[in-house]
């Protein structure tokens, strides 16, 4: 099996996880037809408590165990590192059991918890229902995810990105085939409707692990899984537990802070809404909304620092390992460089057609648009709090991953409130506020890690506030031409299919003209490296010539 390079692990992996997230897109069209606001609601109530759970379950162990082979395989401690997978298996094992349980049990507490006393929308027991038909998956993830960090660990980026792959496709066949299968042809009712779409996280689980384990059964000699050591390596098993949990704990507060964020503004929508005048179901839509479906939007947006964490951790822990620090200050740099490329101008176009694209998923609705509006700019902050923190953890860091990771939380907690009102004040959407907050505690996280890495590692971000800068002149640029699309260009976007046509011909106009003028001003050069693009050039022609 062929390892990946850092550009081609990251390229590789964004794909796979743009195509996962596309599909995740695409797929709430027919579900949300299907189910309506309140089913969607309803799914976002166990959707939200579910990720929080899956992070505590999976997001700390597998990274950690990624992480550890990665460094025994630079040194060529086999028998250490296949150690290493077994030991981070059976302790993934128990937490998966316990994680199981206490959500299952408990999932009439945590529904309470959730909605209050709010009325006028969904029950308490329709929501713990829900809540139990998705904790099965955390049974199987924890395993799933720990053999994907295995492949990870070998900078094989390739498998564990088509076995997302498959996970995703799976998920969506049972959530939109369930769905319509239970309401129309059953004929159940919306509760046990949303339980068989939850359950497909199972189910897509289950598929993709069953894949990975053939892939590992399949190349045992490359990895030796199936080697007699004779001799072991100094490194005690007291010792491995050590390292995974020291490893494990920060890239669950990382992992965890995101869905922190989500819950927090569910929870304090759900209870500052209706002081602001809002009704019992339209408190509900906000917090969905906020929490859930303008994320599956900005999903596109987040999936470009998922791919490059996925190739920037192995990349980081070996120049780490072998203490060419201005090797990862480079590779910081360059992820924090790409993030900032792709990802400010997609915030800027999906907010500057925010209402047409809200028309396009959910049907036309002002509400929902004005959310979308402000919420597309969270994961560009998202984006660069998963790098940052990444890196911290990955040169091990791990006391200021917690600084600045909580930093975040709790200002986010704090701000939350006090923004609706102000905003409802100065005669803002209120709901912007939970936005803003946001953006202010990730923003946090940020600001210290760069601070950290320049005090402790002498970081230089010379090269990140030149591409910056350089960006501004394609992104006006592009504003400029959506602006004067959107004038000339006049379709009723309140119909889907009108909609769909005036974001296609404005988004492709506007990303032709950011990329080509990106490509004059050798902004694309500098960011990916001339070498790299004429090696990608060279294989389209020999492809086009074959």
């Amino acid at each position: 099996m062929k390892r990946n390079s850092f550009i081609e692990g990251t390229i590789i992996a964004t794909l796979a996880i743009i195509f996962i997230k596309v599909l995740g897109v695409i797929y709430v069209i027919p579900f949300y037809a299907i189910v309506g606001v309140q089913g969607a609601s309803l799914y976002g109530y166990a959707y939200n408590i579910y990720a929080l759970f899956l992070e505590i379950a999976t997001a700390g162990i597998p990274n950690a165990v990624s992480k550890l082979i990665n460094e025994f395989n630079t040194l060529n401690k086999q028998e250490a590192k296949i150690r290493t997978f077994k030991i981070g298996k059976r302790l993934l094992s128990v937490i998966a059991i316990i994680s199981f349980i206490v959500l299952f049990v408990f999932a009439p507490q945590i529904a309470k918890f959730i909605i209050n006393d709010l009325t006028g929308g969904n029950t308490y027991q329709d929501i713990a229902f829900v809540i139990r038909c998705v904790s099965f998956a955390i049974l199987v993830f924890p395993f799933l995810s720990i053999t994907r960090g295995f492949f990870q660990g070998h900078n094989i980026i390739s498998v564990s990105s088509i076995s997302q792959v498959i996970e995703q496709i799976a998920r969506v066949i049972v959530i939109v085939g369930g769905s319509y299968l239970a309401l129309n042809i059953l004929h159940l009712d919306l509760k046990h409707a949303i339980g068989i779409t939850v359950f497909g996280a199972f189910i897509g689980g289950l598929a993709s692990l069953f894949y990975l384990l053939d892939k590992l059964r399949k190349n045992k000699k490359q990895f030796n899984l199936d080697t007699e050591f004779t001799k072991k390596d100094n490194i005690s098993n007291k010792d491995i537990i050590k390292r995974i949990i020291k490893y494990a704990i920060p890239v669950i507060v990382i992992s965890i802070a995101f869905t922190i964020y989500n819950n927090i503004d569910m929870i304090l929508i759900l209870r500052t809404m209706a002081n602001l005048g809002y009704s019992g179901q339209q408190v509900e839509y906000i917090a969905s909304s906020v929490s859930v479906w303008a994320g599956k939007i900005s999903v596109i947006v987040t999936s470009i620092a998922l791919g490059l964490s996925l190739s920037l951790i192995p990349s980081l822990v070996e120049a780490f390992t072998l203490k060419k620090y201005n090797e990862v200050n480079d590779k910081f740099n360059k992820a924090i460089e790409i993030v900032l490329f792709i990802t400010i101008p997609m915030c800027v176009g999906i907010s500057m057609l925010s209402e047409a694209i809200w028309t396009i998923f959910y049907g036309h609705n002002l509400l929902g648009a004005s959310i979308l509006k402000a919420a597309i700019f969270m994961p560009l902050f998202a984006n660069l709090y998963t790098i940052s923190n990444h890196t911290l953890q990955s040169i091990n860091k791990f006391k200021m991953v917690y600084i600045s990771a909580l930093t975040g939380i709790g200002l986010n907690t704090l701000l939350d409130v006090p923004f609706m009102y102000l905003l409802n004040y100065i005669g803002l959407p209120s709901y912007w506020g939970t936005t803003l907050a946001t953006i202010v505690g990730l923003g946090s996280t940020l600001v210290i890690a760069m601070i950290i890495l320049k005090k402790e590692y002498k970081f230089k971000y010379q090269e990140i506030f030149k591409v910056l800068k350089k960006t501004l002149i394609p992104l006006i640029i592009m504003i400029g031409i959506v602006f004067g699309l959107k004038a000339l260009i006049n379709l009723n976007i309140a119909n889907r299919l009108w909609a769909t046509i005036y974001v296609a011909i404005i988004a492709l106009i506007g990303s032709i003209v950011y990329f080509l003028i990106s490509h004059k001003i050798h902004l694309i050069q500098d960011i990916f490296g001339e070498d790299y693009l004429n090696k990608i050039k060279n294989k389209f022609l020999k492809r086009k010539k074959a």
